[in-house]
């Protein structure tokens, strides 16, 4: 990709040098509709429950539990290369910047004035309008702040364990948060969020609506990258690769398959490994927000 000498954006809160893993405030709701699945068996016998209160005390002692668990997306918080962590947060500033300069030129020709989103830069863990954001969550945007978050060791994660290397395919990751961001801005996010209230426990039901959340995030992040080539000649060859790979290496099947379980498709929340690199080539090929909608 095709960014030095781009505009960095200003909208960054750089907590790198000031976060760390140990943070003893409450798990954020997103980290318990992860942890749910896993905590909510346990529940159902008194070794189970036990485990649940060891895993509390060691939390609020300042240990995460999630480190121990391999779901796809923890990411170590250890900075080896502090020059190459320094130019990735560039990286990242100026993939935000043409995300502004696309978006406030783009989303007000579908009726919704764009709002610039901050991001927070962090390692390890920090605290979000969402509750404690943690590394082992990768990447999230919180509709709270409206700010995304993000740790840059989630990309080695994403190159070494999901075999997605590539400069566009962590300027894909971030796109697909500023998605998440525009879904607020539309409205969707607390549509999504009503609904799922209505719907009480029905987990079936809420993951699949979740999952047309992700998908569309997915198209927009495909809108953004092909204006953003439009207008600054960003994309090199392989990069649309580098980005459907990752798109497929964090579908829901994708990660299931490596944790070792069976694929369930009523427990996704992201989209098959198909359905990701799809709706992220329609966005791509159109450059229309309007064949995004997913909720069809």
């Amino acid at each position: 990709m095709k960014w030095q000498g781009g505009r960095k954006s200003s909208n960054v809160e750089d907590r790198r040098a000031s976060s760390g893993a140990n943070h003893r405030g409450l798990p954020s709701g997103r980290t318990m509709m992860m942890l749910w699945p896993i905590i909510k068996p346990l529940l159902k016998t008194k070794a189970g429950m036990g485990l649940v209160v060891l895993g509390a005390l060691a939390y609020f002692s300042g240990f995460n539990p999630l480190s121990l668990l391999d779901m796809g997306t923890s990411t170590s918080t250890k900075v080896v290369n502090e020059n190459k962590d320094n130019k990735m947060s560039d990286f990242m500033k100026t993939t935000l910047g043409y995300t502004e300069t696309v978006w406030n030129s783009v989303l007000p020709k579908y009726g919704v004035q764009y709002k610039e989103p901050t991001m927070v830069l962090y390692r390890g863990g920090t605290q979000s309008g969402c509750g404690f954001a943690s590394s082992a969550m990768g990447p999230f945007y919180c509709p709270s702040d409206q700010k995304v978050y993000l740790d840059q060791s989630f990309f080695d994660e994403l190159a070494k364990n999901h075999s997605a290397p590539g400069d566009f395919a962590q300027a894909y990751v971030l796109a697909h948060e500023v998605g998440h961001h525009i879904q607020n801005l539309q409205g969707t996010l607390k549509k999504v969020q009503n609904a799922k209230q209505s719907w009480g426990g029905n987990s079936t039901k809420t993951n699949a609506l979740q999952v047309k959340v992700e998908l569309q995030a997915d198209c927009y992040a495909g809108v953004w990258a092909h204006h953003a080539h439009q207008q600054f000649g960003i994309l090199e060859r392989g990069d649309i690769q580098e980005a459907l790979r990752a798109a497929s290496s964090i579908g829901d099947d994708t990660l299931q398959k490596e944790a070792g379980r069976h694929v369930n498709p009523d427990a996704f929340t992201h989209g098959s490994a198909k359905q990701r690199k799809a709706w992220l080539s329609k966005g791509l090929e159109s450059g229309d927000m309007r064949v995004c909608n997913t909720f069809k």
